[in-house]
């Protein structure tokens, strides 16, 4: 971008224009975790519902409250471990913010359902789901589109898969899914760090930037590997990027703070 057009898209007084606070985490379906070993462990966890998950909701809701958008991965949409409770909805309800969504990638009966979701101060005017590519099906991303048909902010969640293959494809996909639009936020578990394959991939086939590189935020309880991610359009002007330390989950939480260009309008109900 040139000076010129950085001076058109920043000219306007910052008191004018909108502030977007994001928030991007991995809850783990609000389960702890403190060293590798809890992973075998605790593993009974991912099949059956404790008082320590809703425990960890409420301060994870806690956190979100402070936040506009908020972009989740792997919460249960509602099954035997989550005590059939729909996490977005709850975390939702808890932070008092009014939109969720969810978006549910892998079914396994009554006994889990991973999910994406969604929780927002704002109504968006679309939220599309997006299977992701791969020889597994169970990734998603959820392109939730707020402002206006014409001009929107794109922002876009989702939780790409353990293999680099399968990630390139993915981010592939998405990459072709951005083409078209103008002001985006991508933001999620990529599994991948800021200078692996897949992240060059990303912003080499889209306008994208990744504001801060390294920041790490797994394993929680010793964070050595960057692999969550919050990245922008150029129009888009990152104040803050963050990393929070919250345990409540094996990652933790990213947040960020927008100004958002003059001509892009975000209003709440």
């Amino acid at each position: 971008m040139t000076l010129a057009e950085q001076e058109d898209i920043y000219s306007a007084d910052d008191n004018d224009r909108e502030r977007l606070k994001l928030l991007s985490y991995n809850i783990q379906t609000g389960m702890t975790t403190n060293h590798y070993r809890h992973y075998l462990t605790r593993s009974w966890r991912q099949l059956l519902p404790n008082t320590e998950r809703m425990k960890n909701l409420s301060n994870i809701a806690r956190i979100v409250t402070e936040y506009d958008v908020v972009g989740l991965q792997e919460v249960d949409a509602g099954s035997l471990r989550s005590g059939f409770i729909n996490q977005t909805e709850y975390i939702a309800d808890k932070a008092q913010l009014p939109y969720w969504y969810h978006q549910t990638n892998r079914r396994l009966g009554k006994i889990a359902q991973h999910s994406n979701g969604i929780v927002s101060r704002f109504r968006p005017i679309t939220v599309d789901d997006h299977k992701l590519p791969g020889p597994i099906p169970g990734r998603g991303a959820m392109f939730v589109h707020f402002g206006t048909v014409q001009n929107p902010l794109v922002i876009v969640i989702l939780h790409l898969a353990l293999g680099r293959r399968t990630r390139l494809r993915q981010l592939s996909y998405i990459a072709d899914c951005l083409s078209i639009y103008k002001h985006v936020v991508v933001m999620g578990d990529l599994n991948c760090s800021s200078n692996s394959i897949e992240m060059k991939l990303l912003v080499n086939n889209t306008n994208l930037e990744e504001p801060n590189h390294g920041l790490n935020t797994f394993p929680s309880w010793k964070p050595e590997k960057n692999i969550d991610h919050i990245l922008v359009s150029p129009s888009l002007q990152v104040e803050k990027l963050h990393v929070l330390e919250h345990t409540f989950s094996d990652h933790l939480p990213l947040s960020m703070e927008l100004l958002l260009p003059p001509d892009l309008e975000i209003n709440a109900d």
